[in-house]
């Protein structure tokens, strides 16, 4: 039995999902978001998030944390606030030494809905259904269910071709 932590970073709004995969099967956990005060300064939003998620690792154990790599926003502020929201969540999770694994955005959406330029509305959709929900989770919860079943599926082929560790072996897109 593995239990996935997936996060969808956000300097206002960081989405997360538990997912446990076992026996072949993916069983939904839990999903919500972390939202922080946006009249704060930058700091003690990247605290706030910190701290969300060691809350979050603290009440549902995960062995494992997929998250979404940054991309180029068009404003290079928002991709830099991107990628500290990103850190804060990705030390919250080394507090408890679990591994870390990066997905893209595009190989996420390809993994879940089978095109990479996918709606969000896509997204919520599959994910809904995927994981047999019943109703659509919120649009940053859905984000986060998508990179943990990207990577749980990732992760099953991975151990299907017989390696060891199935976290050493990476598809770059």
């Amino acid at each position: 039995m593995t239990r996935i932590l997936g996060i969808d970073p956000g300097s206002r709004v960081t989405g997360f999902g538990v997912i446990e995969v076992q026996d072949g099967r993916i069983h939904y956990i839990t999903s919500g978001c972390v939202r922080v005060q946006v009249d704060e300064a930058l700091p003690q939003r990247l605290k706030e998030i910190f701290d969300g998620v060691r809350e979050i690792t603290q009440s549902f154990r995960p062995d494992e944390m997929a998250i979404e790599r940054v991309f180029l926003h068009r404003n290079a502020d928002s991709a830099l606030k991107l990628g500290q929201a990103r850190g804060a969540a990705i030390c919250a999770v080394l507090q408890d030494a679990l591994p870390v694994h990066e997905y893209a955005p595009k190989e996420i959406k390809q993994a879940i809905v089978g095109k990479g330029n996918a709606a969000k509305e896509q997204i919520q959709h599959m994910v809904k259904a995927l994981l047999r929900l019943p109703a659509e989770p919120q649009a940053d919860a859905a984000d986060a269910l998508a990179v943990a079943l990207c990577h749980a599926n990732i992760r099953s082929t991975r151990l299907r071709m017989g390696l060891a560790n199935p976290t050493a072996f990476r598809i770059r897109p």
